[in-house]
């Protein structure tokens, strides 16, 4: 089969990384790709937003499947182009996507279909949402309602923060359109978790967990970003807490989607907060999230291929799918400056002395357009979050440990990375 994976980032590398493990694939494509994923699949210079592009593109090469890695393109509708071409795709239409595209969408479904989650109000008038200012008390949770690359939330300490963040918010539109609907949450505490789940319109099956790391700095300070590491699987997922997942919010949500006729195929990414009080749902993604992917694909031991086919054709429960024991740790590297403005086209340096059983997924990287002195193109940082190194292990720790050790392995100028990824840290 030739498939076309559309997207750039360390998600899509690990994709494409898993993807080229299945004897089924005979070509891989990705539009546009990176350096990294040019070791597995044709880069095609085309955008992901591009959907008439991506379009002609799977038309030309005669794409048996497209799977889509971002949100944007699922927003715009990409999936419903490509299937009116009649192309096999993997991920939600653009009614599902809406999960992703609105909090307040998403808030009102959870609010529907009683599955546990912040309380909540959301505000379109700037000076209301003013007045209502700690109306959970503080800290404060302000969402924009849009898509914002993964930074669109603020937890302002006080009112003087939350002033100003609805200022920026709503006023200076530091977030684009996302920011003309905010929703306001109460603040959860406990430790955070990540839940990738296949969806295939009919049963909703749960890869293995991961937890991520949303602020820059370590111990949870400083802003959010679109994550800055994980591990796999959770240390703080027992049996008890899973079967409480499953219960109170998997089969819901799946019920809820039949319901509401929402025919869900793809992955359901769900953030969750794991308190006293049992796992709360904070937000669902309509995609593998980033950096999860990367280390819970490296423990998966089926064909991807076959899941996905599975999950469009929806019989994902004939499917069987196998994990790994083995333990990961994805470490990102991101540019000086991240999340906020960063400088682009610093060289990479040692990505060829990392162990050959450490994967070092590429985010944000591209090729320089002139030979250095052994005569290749140079790798030159081209986003905000650069590189993944992840790393597999018997233990946490092992994997942790390896991890790290490979990232020093690493240079490129105002490289910053946490060095508490792998850690627990409560909220």
């Amino acid at each position: 089969m030739k498939v076309l994976i559309v997207g750039s980032g360390g998600r899509e590398h690990a994709i494409a990384w898993k993807l080229s493990q299945s004897p089924r694939v005979t070509k891989l494509y990705c539009a546009p790709g990176n350096a990294g994923i040019t070791k597995q699949a044709e880069c095609v210079a085309v955008k992901a937003e591009d959907i008439d592009g991506i379009c002609s593109i799977a038309k030309e090469k005669k794409i048996d499947m497209v799977v889509i890695g971002p949100e944007v393109p699922l927003s715009m509708g990409i999936v419903d182009a490509l299937e009116k071409e009649g192309i096999p795709t993997f991920g939600p239409n653009k009614k599902c996507a809406q999960l992703e595209g609105s909090k307040a969408f998403t808030k009102a479904f959870l609010d529907r279909h009683k599955i546990p989650t912040a309380g909540y109000r959301e505000f379109t008038d700037k000076e209301e949402l003013k007045k209502a200012v700690g109306l959970f008390g503080y800290p404060m949770v302000l969402k924009a309602d849009g898509l914002a690359a993964g930074k669109g939330v603020v937890i302002a300490a006080d009112q003087s923060e939350a002033l100003r963040a609805i200022e920026e918010m709503m006023g200076d539109k530091v977030f684009g359109s996302a920011g003309e609907k905010v929703v306001v949450e109460e603040f959860l505490t406990g430790i955070e978790a990540s839940m990738l789940c296949f969806v295939d319109g009919n049963v909703i099956v749960p890869m293995e967990s991961a937890q991520d790391y949303k602020r820059i700095f370590d111990g949870d300070k400083g802003p959010n970003t679109g994550g800055m590491g994980t591990y796999s699987p959770s240390l703080i997922f027992t049996d008890e807490l899973e079967q409480q997942i499953r219960e109170q919010i998997l089969e819901p949500t799946i019920e809820g989607f039949k319901k509401d006729g929402l025919d869900f195929k793809g992955v359901l990414f769900i953030g969750l907060m794991i308190g006293e009080d049992g796992p709360k749902v904070i937000e669902f993604n309509n995609r593998f999230g980033d950096p999860e992917t990367q280390s819970v694909l490296s423990r998966l031991d089926s064909d991807l291929l076959d899941i996905f086919e599975a999950v469009i054709h929806g019989t994902l429960s004939e499917q069987k799918i196998a994990w790994g024991s083995r333990k990961a740790v994805c470490v990102v590297l991101a540019s000086e400056g991240y999340p906020g403005s960063y400088p682009k086209g610093r060289k990479i340096s040692g990505l060829e002395a990392v162990d050959q059983d450490v994967i070092v997924f590429h985010a944000g990287t591209k090729y320089g357009n002139e030979a250095d002195e052994d005569g290749k193109l140079p790798v030159l940082t081209s986003g905000g979050r650069v590189l993944g190194v992840t790393a597999t292990g018997i233990t946490h720790e092992e994997a942790r440990e390896k991890a790290f050790a490979n990232v020093k392995k690493i240079f490129f100028e105002g490289m910053q990375y946490r060095k508490d990824i792998g850690c627990i840290i409560k909220q």
